[in-house]
């Protein structure tokens, strides 16, 4: 679904009938001073001459009067064709609809709280939407491209914005302030350079995520701001040296799914999501495998480090992490207890 940029035929239809009016009022004062009308004779007399109608004239006019109505006609005929071209095509195209679903859709809009916003709709960003969508997450699009626009429309899988997403007022009309993430895979470096720093400006508790196309571009990108920045081409080739080396394992960590629904699901809890009585506990105390049925294969440290199948000792503490493994219906009665609101 669209939320329509503010320029569009509405704007043209607006300037055809200002043209209109101005002709309007300009020959029905023409027709007073010159002739003498009444307003009402010489309103009447304009909107037949703009008009082309062809009716009789409301009195016998003057050489005078005769000429300005030439200049009238000549002068009114190509904007009242055009005013009429413009309102035909807005409703007979069905572009008053589109407006009509653009108002719903920007109300819908202002009701997000907690989605994520992708920044270009090529094939990462795609790729990512989709990836997102399917685990049930709000999704909102800012792209340029009219016709990627439409493809978005047809999928009817989340929601879009046309605009260039490193002018501020498009981040803010995808609510970016009420967003929790931010995902930029514009194709220029500098583009995705520029977003990421609007974005941390506008909203410092946002999780930011780039794509880079350069090395040199990794450090810019994390100092103004970005958690974590991907290379695809880098991560491209080093998948496929894996599937070189270690086929098998690379196959397995394929088919784990991160929140989606294929039988086995990798999950992360952190510190608060926990019961107040798991909290300073070890990993040995809470007794997630016999409670959940899954297993605990890494641990995130308060200083951000990975401990990989970390020990029945490892304390839980504030701003450390879980990363848990179990198939869907473990995970999902993980979540019941763990995350009743969800």
């Amino acid at each position: 679904m669209q939320f329509w940029p503010e320029l569009k035929i509405f704007s043209r239809i607006s300037i055809a009938l200002v043209l209109l009016a101005s002709i309007v009022i300009g020959g029905s004062v023409g027709y007073v001073l010159i002739e003498g009308f009444t307003y009402v004779e010489a309103f009447y007399m304009t909107v037949i001459t703009v008009s082309t109608v062809g009716f009789q004239e409301v009195r016998e006019l003057s050489s005078t009067g005769r000429i300005f109505t030439a200049f009238l006609i000549l002068t009114s005929i190509g904007t009242f064709t055009y005013t009429i071209s413009i309102i035909t095509t807005y409703f007979v195209n069905g572009e008053y609809r589109e407006r009509i679903k653009a108002a719903k859709v920007n109300k819908e809009i202002h009701s997000f709280s907690n989605h994520v916003i992708i920044c270009g709709y090529g094939r990462v960003g795609k790729m990512a939407a989709d990836q997102l969508a399917a685990m049930n997450e709000q999704v909102i699009i800012v792209e340029m491209d009219e016709v990627k626009i439409s493809h978005i429309n047809d999928t009817k899988s989340y929601w879009s914005i046309q605009g260039n997403a490193t002018r501020d007022e498009n981040l803010k009309r995808a609510g970016i302030d009420r967003a929790r993430a931010l995902i930029t895979t514009l194709p220029n470096d500098a583009d995705n350079l520029y977003v990421v720093l609007t974005a941390h400006e506008l909203n410092r508790q946002l999780t930011i995520i780039s794509r880079a196309s350069h090395s040199e571009s990794v450090k810019k990108l994390r100092i103004a701001g970005a958690d974590n920045v991907i290379m695809p081409d880098k991560v491209g080739g080093a998948h496929m040296a894996s599937l070189v080396v270690t086929p098998d394992v690379v196959d397995f960590l394929d088919h784990i799914r991160i929140q989606g629904s294929a039988s086995v699901n990798l999950e992360e809890i952190s510190f608060k999501e926990l019961p107040q009585d798991y909290h300073y506990r070890t990993i040995g105390d809470l007794d997630i495998r016999n409670k959940f049925g899954v297993n605990i294969i890494g641990y995130k440290t308060t200083e951000g480090q990975y401990i990989i199948n970390p020990g029945a000792e490892t304390e839980i503490v504030p701003d450390s992490k879980l990363f848990v493994l179990g198939n869907k219906d473990q995970i999902e009665r993980l979540h019941r207890i763990l995350k009743p609101h969800d």
